[in-house]
């Protein structure tokens, strides 16, 4: 099978399109064919060896991607939940693996997997798993809403637009925080819209999809809440602010209903462009220039 991997870190020039075996599934696991899969920043981090330089990663060549959607081709040993033919999506953690998504086949754990609603493209499914996944662990991770008053970083971005979505959901009043050109996207959700943090104002908690750090926490009150979406860069607490921060893992239940909250228009996935696998090298050009909204999403298939 073709698959893109990393195995001297750099620039998108870095990416290798490499044919591997095709993988068998185990006890518990399934094998895809996959239709689509996610573009992420934490992708590029990847590919640049930031998590090399941390330690997270040992493989001679590491594999890219987190969101992979495709259909079920065949099962490994003791595997009822899912049937060959189905079309489900999954997240797939960590980045110390050969490799992704970016690929054509991938075996995967059956939990991790959630059936993809037939009304929702396999492009939509595939900005779900890391992004909503994310921004919904995130908000886990800040306790009652309780009408409590919560910004967020980033509100146009991936993990931001689903944030203020679940978050509103759940109870939270929220302010978005964005660029100015990006008022009418964020202010659509029904949140109210900031392009600047605004001094004189401190919320209750603070999700710091941005990663904007220090700045994301002055905006805190005394003893409120920050959780953020990079582990490594998370500030030193200040005035009882409890900081934190998420690292998105796999559940197949959760991502269940996150895909069903999409279908039903509870959430509003975007694609920015969907390109062939073969291009991937463009794709991540154009995910480092940034300036887009919408994920960029690969058909592993082309």
């Amino acid at each position: 099978m073709r698959a893109a991997i990393v195995t001297n870190p750099g620039g998108p020039e870095a990416i290798e399109l490499v044919d591997l075996a095709d993988p068998v599934p185990g006890k518990g696991e399934v094998l895809l064919t996959l239709q689509a899969a996610g573009v992420n920043p934490v992708d590029a981090q990847t590919r640049s060896g930031i998590y090399h330089k941390l330690g997270w990663v040992s493989a001679t060549s590491v594999g890219l991607g987190w969101d992979a959607v495709g259909v079920v081709v065949a099962r490994g040993p003791g595997v009822s939940t899912l049937v060959v033919g189905q079309r489900v999506a999954a997240l797939i953690g960590g980045v110390d693996r050969a490799y992704g998504p970016y690929a054509e086949r991938m075996v995967i754990a059956a939990d991790d997997c959630a059936l993809i609603p037939a009304s929702l493209s396999s492009d939509l499914a595939a900005t779900i798993p890391l992004n909503a996944t994310t921004a919904h662990q995130a908000l886990a991770l800040l306790g009652d809403p309780g009408g409590r008053r919560l910004l967020v970083t980033g509100a146009a971005g991936g993990v931001g637009g689903y944030a203020i979505e679940l978050a509103r959901g759940l109870g939270f009043a929220v302010t978005g925080l964005a660029r100015a050109a990006d008022a009418d996207s964020v202010g659509r959700t029904g949140a109210l819209f900031t392009d600047s943090l605004p001094g004189d104002t401190l919320f209750d908690a603070v999700l710091d999809a941005a990663a904007i750090g220090d700045e994301a926490l002055a905006s805190v009150r005394d003893g409120g809440d920050y959780v953020g979406v990079i582990p490594v860069a998370v500030p030193e607490p200040l005035r009882g602010i409890r900081t934190q921060a998420v690292m998105a893992a796999p559940d197949g239940e959760l991502l269940k209903k996150l895909l069903d909250a999409a279908a039903t228009g509870a959430l509003t996935p975007r694609v920015h462009t969907l390109m062939p696998l073969s291009e991937v090298h463009e794709a991540h050009r154009l995910l480092d220039a940034g300036g887009f909204r919408g994920r960029i999403v690969l058909d592993p298939l082309r």
